[in-house]
């Protein structure tokens, strides 16, 4: 086995992805770049020379069915090596690639599907194909990648294996269109961030300084890759420095997955950073880990044994972001000597915004502007971010682009926050999701959900109290502690942890901000019920909808712990 330099190799600043990948089939060609499990605890392997092979022979396949110039492709399944090779062919074909999240409904699948105008369609490995496959408008032509579930569509594999690959090195000016990508939302019909080839580029380029990624990194790819954070930490940052990338199988596999890649570089979003926690302090109760921790040598072997169950013994750099994560969790992780860096973006900045520099956090804000990236904070208290990522509009939304910026063209985050004086930003907030309570306060609901979060037994929550005398939390319990009720454990215990909660939380807030009961939801919050978006964070109005006939009778009860029938 050749060794693989730890010294990042450097590609020209302008080159774009498509660059990237014939400079790896050039110069590493037998370097595994993928491993994709693919079921009953078998691999394949991906070199170089094997993924552009196949990328070649599918993109002059697309060529020859006549698509007009940059016409838009949709990609369609969970991540797999094949996601990303489709994505590469989408690319050297001179198409737009429209990528859609696993797990829509149908009817957003036909809305993304139709307001993009897409000729073709990926369809890859998918759960539930058959509740989300009438939202395909019925003629549009199907390739199914390999896992794919049975559908109608050419497969893959028969088009690799009857068709020549495409000759030369067809490149793309940074300038050209790449992607659209469709926003989760919270509110509303999802909306198309048109973004070049240039906003890869930028990412690729200039976060050398900060990460400094080399070929002998490993990733796990598992977050969806139709969303721009895992587009980009992973696929291109993989493509521009060529190290290697594992796939996810599924959740139930996922530790074993984990454990297969030894990430060295490894991002997560707030939900899953707070699961693992809770996991292990399920195990090992946080009061005997601080007696442990304390002891020299055991301390720190225990602190190895917990990364090494986790499979993060070998991170170098362990990034969150698209939520808050509270401070007790960041604490915790960096007491183990994860030095957890949290980062912030968006769609519309290709997640090229702020990122926290190793050395240099400061629990409960997201680092410094990346390098290029300017930042100032509204008279409304609103983070206007002008980025050179950043988006070339909404398609086919003219005069919504035209609003979401500044006439100086910074975009208008939607987020509140404040800049310390060394240039970290802090964000305390969305603009939209305050609120105003009956007696004319406004509360600011992310930062006491980050306080509750804290609490070991709560998994998420969602704080509310528009129109009402005071504010209340919707509590979604940790899925040990929902177990454990299931299996009869009596409830008192966990009462006794959320009231102590509420008094930590109360004791931290202004008057009017303090909570006056919880509820304890009975239905878990997911991404399949559409309680979260893709990446995890809640849905606050469908949260709102589904409870708001039931807070009345709440806040009459009186009572400060209540239990959803």
């Amino acid at each position: 086995m050749s060794h693989i330099s730890n010294q990042p190799e450097l590609l020209p600043l302008d080159s774009s992805p498509l660059a990237c990948l014939y400079h790896w089939e050039r110069t590493a060609p037998d370097a595994v770049h993928f491993t994709q499990p693919v079921g009953g605890g078998r691999i394949v392997e991906y070199t170089w020379r094997d993924i552009m092979n196949e990328v070649r022979r599918m993109a002059n396949y697309i060529r020859s069915l006549g698509f007009p110039e940059k016409s838009q492709i949709a990609l369609f399944g969970k991540n797999s090596a094949h996601w990303i090779m489709a994505d590469y062919a989408i690319w050297m074909a001179g198409h737009v690639t429209v990528p859609l999240y696993p797990t829509l409904s149908p009817d957003t699948i036909r809305y993304t599907l139709e307001h993009s105008e897409s000729r073709l369609l990926f369809v890859g490995k998918l759960d539930g194909f058959e509740a989300m496959k009438p939202g395909i408008p019925e003629g549009m032509p199907v390739i199914r990648l390999p896992l794919s579930p049975e559908t109608e569509g050419e497969k893959w594999e028969d088009i690799v294996a009857s068709t020549p690959p495409l000759e030369g090195n067809p490149d793309r000016p940074l300038d050209d269109l790449a992607t659209i990508v469709y926003t989760s939302g919270s509110t509303g019909l999802p909306k198309g961030v048109m973004q070049n080839f240039r906003s890869f580029n930028i990412v690729g380029t200039l976060m050398r300084e900060q990460m400094a990624p080399t070929r002998a990194d490993r990733m796990l790819s598992y977050l969806p890759l139709a969303h721009v954070a895992e587009r980009m930490v992973v696929e291109n940052q993989s493509t521009y420095y060529g190290f290697r990338v594992f796939f996810a199988e599924s959740l139930d596999t996922f530790v074993d997955d984990l454990r297969r890649a030894r990430p060295t570089l490894f991002f997560s979003v707030p939900r899953l950073w707070t699961k693992f926690y809770l996991a292990v302090c399920d195990k090992l109760p946080i009061k005997k880990q601080r007696i442990l921790f304390r002891l020299p040598f055991l301390g720190k072997k225990v602190k190895r044994k917990i990364l090494e169950q986790l499979g993060l013994e070998n991170v170098r750099f362990a990034f969150t972001g698209a939520a808050p994560l509270p401070p007790d969790i960041i604490a915790w992780y960096r007491s183990l000597g994860l030095e957890l860096l949290e980062a912030y973006g968006m769609s519309e900045n290709m997640a090229y915004s702020h990122f926290t520099r190793p050395g240099e956090a400061r629990i409960g804000y997201v680092g410094h502007a990346n390098p290029g990236v300017e930042c100032r904070i509204g008279e409304n208290g609103e983070i206007l971010v002008r980025s050179p990522a950043q988006m070339v509009g909404y398609f086919k939304e003219p005069e919504l682009t035209a609003s979401c910026f500044t006439e100086d063209g910074f975009f208008k985050t939607g987020d509140m926050g404040e800049i310390d004086e060394v240039g970290r930003l802090r964000i305390t907030g969305r603009v939209k999701e305050l609120f105003k309570t009956s007696k004319g306060k406004y509360v600011a609901p992310v930062p006491i959900e980050n306080l509750l979060a804290a609490c070991p037994r709560v998994e998420v929550s969602c704080v509310g109290g528009a129109n009402q005398p005071a504010t209340y939390a919707l509590i979604l319990l940790s899925e040990d502690t929902r177990k454990a009720l299931a299996e009869g454990a009596p409830r008192e215990p966990v009462e006794a942890e959320l009231l102590a909660a509420m008094d930590s939380v109360n004791a931290q807030v202004d008057p009017h901000e303090r909570l006056s009961f919880c509820v304890v939801v009975k239905e878990p919050w997911t991404i399949d019920n559409g309680f979260l978006t893709p990446t995890m964070k809640i849905k606050r109005n469908v949260i709102e909808q589904r409870y708001e006939p039931y807070v009345g009778q709440w806040f009459e009860s009186g009572k400060r712990v209540l239990w959803e029938a």
